[in-house]
């Protein structure tokens, strides 16, 4: 478990890097737009595409840190033996969410490569963003089914 801990931080970190980037990037196509009249061309399309990959990038992390949503109002008088069956579950349940994702968007990425689809305004490869997500999801499944065979372990949840 701790690789794969390694990794998702790793994910989180060039998530907050692309994020903190864009920003910048956003900031100094306001500033030349209000003062110079100068700005960045497609810098909008250029926020879309990083948001996008920056989410995906997140997701490992949030489930080994177990930051999803855990609505526990109707099983907070079960006992913990079951809690924790139903925990696993879930994880097990978003596994196969994040299989899904990086399935779906890897035929995506491939058939954006295949037609080489681009943005509007620059151009840019959508390819390349399909490529960035799926690493993450599938990291993402990987931990999901750890946490569904092996449990939480000392891992809270952080909601």
């Amino acid at each position: 478990m701790r690789v794969l801990e390694q990794l998702a931080k790793i994910f989180a970190i060039l998530a907050g890097v692309l994020l903190t980037g864009i920003t910048l990037m956003t900031c100094l196509s306001l500033i030349g737009r209000n003062t110079t009249g100068a700005t960045i061309v497609g810098d909008f399309e250029l926020t879309g595409v990083a948001a996008g990959a920056a989410i995906a990038m997140f997701m490992p992390y949030c489930q080994i840190r177990r930051g999803n949503i855990i609505v526990d109002f109707f099983t907070s008088g079960l006992s913990k033996a079951a809690n924790d069956r139903l925990d696993r579950l879930g994880a097990l349940l978003l596994a196969l969410a994040f299989a899904l994702l990086a399935w779906r968007t890897t035929l995506g990425g491939m058939n954006a490569y295949d037609t080489q689809s681009t943005t509007m305004m620059m151009g840019f490869p959508e390819w390349v963003v399909y490529v960035a997500m799926v690493p993450p999801f599938i990291l993402a499944t990987l931990i999901g089914l750890h946490q569904s065979v092996f449990g939480f372990g000392n891992t809270e949840a952080h909601v």
